[in-house]
């Protein structure tokens, strides 16, 4: 393994962990940076390293290493970044991995694995997805997708690399003018206010995470240049990609702001970690989703009990948010009578008391296409600006 960087098989575990559902197919004993090819590489990249015994993977200093050990975090970051508990090595792949690279030769390896990367598939492990005609899907892996790629870029441009720079640049780019047009044509479409206020929660999520890869970039006038080009575009860099990044944040703040939390109520559900359908949507439009947690029948009284207590409190802590209450209002349209009054049973005294409080009822008792009605309304005066 590299020194100071979490173990192959650590990371594997963490991976299983929280995605126990995610399917690794056979494989067998090509470099990872091979397997890693096709839309659903990361499950072969998985599979591989769970294969392998440990010292052939990530067992010491060199450019293997480093290209296994990227590889392996890209294949984690992918599969869990939507799931109730990420793996942390976004630092890794947006930085400390990359500043290993002293070659082109190397260079040359680990973009071509985040070329693969970037092609990976995202609804086979994510439900927060919008998908746009004519611009494709879009989520926050794409934000993760930018980050790595920043990573890219600072590496070629540090080894003087010009041609694989140049290629890097452009895909930024690409990714950028794709989701600001996306944006700008779901903003003039009749009818779609909530995929524009999902599509800027993306949006700013993904700005931001661009802006995270640059961060690790060293802070001299040879990065100028790109830095005025790509940072900040949710701020204060309004000027390319005519502004849209701004309209964006603007309608977000407006709007979703609250709802851009890291679900840590949540994380500690063990229940809701066991199936690709219980993975969370895009707050605060989480009727649905509750109504699916409510009716499926893996999830026993117990399970939906810790489940409804997780929401309860996080609506508390989690202040100015709605999904959580809508999640509650979703889950009690599947759930009601004699079996609700079970499952409240089960929560803690002081939570059962909460549940059954003023503030909850009066959220959840707001019906659904109200709320999102409420919602639209706010998108229109922007989208007719």
């Amino acid at each position: 393994m590299i020194d100071g960087f979490i173990a192959p098989r650590g990371l594997l575990d963490l991976v299983r962990n929280t995605v126990p559902w995610l399917e690794t197919p056979a494989t067998d004993d090509r470099p990872l940076a091979i397997l890693a090819d096709g839309p659903l590489g990361f499950r072969s990249v998985l599979a591989a390293v769970a294969k392998r015994e440990p010292q052939a993977v990530g067992g010491g200093q060199d450019d293997a290493t480093t290209l296994d050990y990227f590889t392996l975090c890209l294949a984690a970051h992918h599969a869990t970044v939507a799931s109730f508990v990420p793996t942390d090595v976004d630092s890794k792949i947006r930085g400390l991995l990359w500043r290993r690279v002293q070659t082109r030769q190397m260079l040359e390896r680990m973009w071509a694995v985040t070329q693969r990367f970037c092609l990976w598939d995202v609804d086979a492990v994510s439900r927060r997805t919008v998908a746009v005609q004519g611009f494709g899907v879009h989520s926050g892996h794409d934000g993760e997708r930018l980050s790595v790629l920043a990573g890219a870029l600072a590496s070629a441009m540090a080894l003087g690399a010009s041609d694989i720079a140049a290629q890097v640049e452009l895909a930024i780019h690409t990714e950028l003018e794709r989701e600001a047009n996306a944006f700008r044509a779901v903003l003039a479409s009749k009818g779609a206010e909530i995929e524009a206020l999902k599509l800027s929660a993306i949006l700013v999520h993904n700005v931001g995470d661009l802006d995270q890869g640059l961060s690790f970039w060293p802070k001299t006038a040879v990065y100028q240049e790109q830095t005025q080009r790509f940072a900040r575009l949710a701020h204060e860099n309004t000027t390319p990609y005519r502004g849209v990044f701004t309209q964006a944040v603007q309608l977000y703040k407006a709007t979703l702001a609250p709802e851009g939390h890291r679900n840590y109520p949540l994380r500690s559900v063990r229940a809701l970690r066991q199936s690709y359908d219980f993975l969370l949507e895009m707050a605060p439009f989480l009727d649905t989703w509750g109504e699916r947690i409510g009716a499926d029948p893996r999830l026993r009284d117990a399970d939906l009990a810790e489940i409804l207590e997780a929401l309860v409190v996080g609506s508390r802590k989690l202040k100015g948010q709605r999904g959580y209450y809508r999640a509650i209002a979703g889950l009690m349209n599947t759930v009601s009578g004699r079996r609700l009054d079970g499952v409240v049973a089960k929560m803690p005294a002081s939570v059962r008391t909460e549940f059954r409080g003023s503030e909850v009822r009066r959220q959840i008792a707001v019906p659904r296409a109200s709320f999102e009605s409420m919602l639209r309304k706010m998108v229109r005066p922007l989208a007719a600006a």
